[in-house]
């Protein structure tokens, strides 16, 4: 049987390589679910193998900030450095998830129930 590979011998990249040692995105507007879509014209020459990895899961259809954090296997601190790199690069747009629906006013229920029961 063999030993476990420690996480040293796994090639662990550091978060602060990945990210060039930065510890905050240059935007603040990503939210777990903010959706983001590659820009499929853009070539990826010079971009990191993260960003590389990126711009090929994005161009799909669009993901959530969670879901590409997830297929990283990155930290989600790292995952929003590296997608604000990306949109200040023109390489992904990112786009707010749909809003949910307004509730309707509960008084204006009760009159549709109320017109419904006179109905019937």
């Amino acid at each position: 049987m063999t030993p476990p590979r420690s996480r040293r011998d796994r090639g662990l990249v550091r978060p602060y390589v990945v990210t060039e040692g930065r510890a905050h995105p240059t935007r603040n507007t990503l939210d777990l679910v903010t959706l983001v879509t590659a820009v499929n014209n853009r070539p990826v020459n010079g971009l990191s193998p993260e960003k590389r990895r990126v711009t090929e899961l994005c161009r799909g259809g669009a993901l959530s900030v969670a879901e590409v954090a997830g297929h990283l296997s990155l930290a989600m601190s790292v995952t929003k450095v590296l997608l604000s790199d990306l949109i200040d690069s023109g390489h992904i747009t990112v786009r707010p998830p749909v809003p949910k629906a307004q509730l309707p006013d509960a008084q204006l229920l009760q009159e549709v129930l109320d017109g419904l029961r006179s109905r019937f």
